[in-house]
């Protein structure tokens, strides 16, 4: 291991999933298949979104931002795993470790505070029909949109910076996927107590509050549901809101579940499922459960490709 005035660690070794290794080739090959699938449907649904001038509403807007976090959060995470996976290196310099934490938190803060917003935004619409164009208007959704990345912003510097003001001085090997908080938390050589009350507390803040505000308004949404006269309209709007819940809980159930307890009794391998549950599968199913299921997504889409059809004809 590598020292720094024989005291400080100047590099981890970041095992991933060393414990398996006759599936390294399986495993570099399904999460390259779900990397390049999760940067092509978000990609689609952020290009969709820019040239389509009736989908720049709020409702889609919210959605173009979403796909730009999922894009971001997934690069922090997936290209230095294939590179684990692939080679013998897997050391990760004490700098990059730093930015890789700092920007977990900033892209996994941003979204559920973006996802939150998306929800009211449904809650507005469903609910308050005839008003939602005064209550969602261009000034509240950019407040909303600024809120969600300012708020990610404070909550990566504020944790990743107190994490790393711990000395590192023993072993520099994490166990896990990427240099997630509780994972190199467990290596700090010293009392961590004070800061895992702060997690503790911020968790709740950041991921339980925003959920709670989540389900509050898809029961509202579920309860004007059940009034709509059309049984189509019901059985349509129902399938969107189980849909955009299950996306919901996935996320925020597995970031809970890695976050509110860094030293909780889950296994190390338990939490590197869940933390691919929501670095992973998220982004990759967020553009099929928000978007290219949505009929004015695929008719945009259907538009801009005769576009360039024809374009290409003459």
């Amino acid at each position: 291991m590598k020292r720094q005035n024989q005291s400080s660690v100047v590099e981890f070794i970041l095992l991933g999933f060393s414990n398996f290794p006759e599936l390294q080739e399986q495993l570099f090959g399904v999460f390259l298949v779900v990397y390049l699938g999760t940067l092509m449907g978000n990609a689609i649904i952020i290009v969709i979104i820019s040239l389509e001038q009736s989908l720049h509403v709020p409702m889609y807007l919210f959605l173009q931002n979403l796909s730009v976090v999922d894009v971001s959060f997934s690069a922090v995470i997936m290209p230095e795993m294939l590179v684990v996976l692939s080679t013998e290196k897997t050391s990760i310099s004490f700098v990059s470790c730093f930015a890789q934490m700092y920007f977990i938190l900033f892209f996994g803060g941003t979204e559920c505070f973006l996802l939150g917003a998306m929800a009211y935004d449904r809650f507005a619409a469903i609910c308050h029909p005839l008003s939602y164009p005064m209550i969602m208007n261009k000034r509240v959704f950019m407040k909303l949109v600024m809120f969600s990345w300012v708020s990610g912003i404070m909550v990566a510097t504020v944790q990743t910076t107190w994490v790393f003001s711990f000395p590192f001085c023993g072993p520099n090997e994490i166990n896990h996927i990427s240099c997630e908080t509780p994972a190199v938390l467990e290596l700090a050589c010293a009392d961590t107590f004070l800061f895992e009350i702060y997690a503790f507390t911020g968790t709740i803040l950041i991921v339980m509050v925003p959920f709670v505000l989540i389900l509050l308004s898809y029961i509202r949404i579920l309860f004007a549901i059940l009034k709509m006269p059309s049984a189509t309209g019901r059985q349509k709007a129902f399938s969107t809101c189980a849909s955009h819940l299950t996306s919901v809980t996935l996320f925020y159930g597995t970031a809970n579940m890695t976050y509110i307890q860094p030293k909780s009794g889950y296994s190390p391998e338990a939490k590197k499922v869940m933390s691919l549950a929501y670095s992973l599968l998220t982004p990759l199913l967020n553009p099929l459960i928000y978007s290219l299921r949505n009929s004015e997504m695929k008719r945009a889409l259907m538009k801009l490709w005769r576009k360039k059809v024809d374009s290409h004809a003459f």
